[in-house]
């Protein structure tokens, strides 16, 4: 498989990425992968890039977007932060990756037994940390089910999970609220936003659609 060209990431559609990210995902969960040379599409894209999705992920070692999708070199842009938040220069990021580099979807993946939303369910407490799961407690509050407060804690595989995939959620109403640039865009029909979690006991993502 060759990288992505100018040309090809022409023929790109927010539909048509979507789909072939799912088919990279059901690749991987079949421990198949396309077949590509990578030391090729080094030399491919060392004038230029043409990615045609915009990934945000969580830095979990377990979660690298380019491996559940089956992506090579030049074909997603990735962002990654502890619990996939967004701030000003992640959407910065995102407004250059769909304006100006030419990307038609952006995904916002979340995962089970996320450690940053756990954090967060457990108001952790730790240097700059403490500020960066701020971010996610609105989420945590979001969620209102157990109503306990013993069982509103990271030893609740489902609360955590609930929290991690009410997080992707409000992540994308924050892009669309403070990002006029991608709001307009999906608004036209030239981009598409959308939530997804995966899950570290299959491999599977689950698409919000």
């Amino acid at each position: 498989m060759k990288a992505h060209t100018k040309e090809t990431q022409a023929t790109m559609t927010p539909e048509k990425s979507l789909q072939y990210l799912k088919e990279g995902n059901i690749r991987f969960q079949n421990n198949l992968k396309a077949n590509r040379n990578l030391l090729e599409q080094v030399n491919d894209t060392s004038e230029g890039q043409f990615p045609f999705a915009t990934i945000l992920s969580c830095i979990d070692s377990r979660v690298s977007a380019e491996l559940v999708f089956d992506q090579g070199l030049g074909d997603i842009f990735s962002i990654r932060i502890a619990g996939n938040f967004v701030n000003e220069d992640i959407l910065g990021s995102m407004e250059f990756a769909c304006k100006l580099a030419g990307t038609e979807l952006i995904v916002v993946l979340g995962h089970t037994s996320c450690g940053a939303v756990k954090g967060a369910c457990d108001d952790a407490k730790l240097g700059n940390l403490t500020n960066m799961l701020a971010k996610i407690k609105p989420a945590v509050e979001a969620i209102k089910e157990p109503e306990d407060i013993k069982f509103r804690n990271s030893k609740n595989s489902e609360f955590v999970d609930n929290v991690a995939t009410k997080n992707v959620q409000l992540t994308i109403d924050r892009i669309l609220q403070e990002s006029p640039v991608l709001t307009e865009m999906q608004n036209k029909g030239e981009i598409k936003i959308i939530g997804a979690m995966y899950d570290i006991n299959t491999g599977a993502v689950d698409f919000f659609e």
